[in-house]
């Protein structure tokens, strides 16, 4: 199971700042994103600096049309892969 975001602020810039409950926290960012599809809200007014923990799904949300999913983005995070973190995991449950 996925440690839970517990904390997000937007930094600007496409870039955001995410603590989750294993305590790894840091920056991603979303700048690929950008100007695409939905995403095209954030270049109106404020709108990225809008970010929060849907607290429900606990999705990293925007409105009710933009949210991503945390689990994704804590692998970003750490900058593994979801094999790479499965084994880590696996690992773990076994001891």
């Amino acid at each position: 199971m996925f440690p839970a975001p517990i904390l997000v602020r937007s930094l600007g810039k496409y870039r955001i700042w995410l603590n989750y409950s294993d305590q790894i926290e840091g920056e991603v960012d979303l700048s690929y994103l950008a100007g695409k599809g939905v995403f095209k809200i954030w270049e109106i007014g404020n709108t990225f600096d809008e970010v929060f923990i849907d607290s429900v799904s606990k999705a990293i949300a925007w409105n009710e049309d933009i949210d991503l999913c945390p689990d994704s983005l804590y692998l970003q995070l750490k900058g593994i892969t979801f094999d790479d973190w499965k084994k880590t995991e696996n690992a773990y449950a076994s001891n």
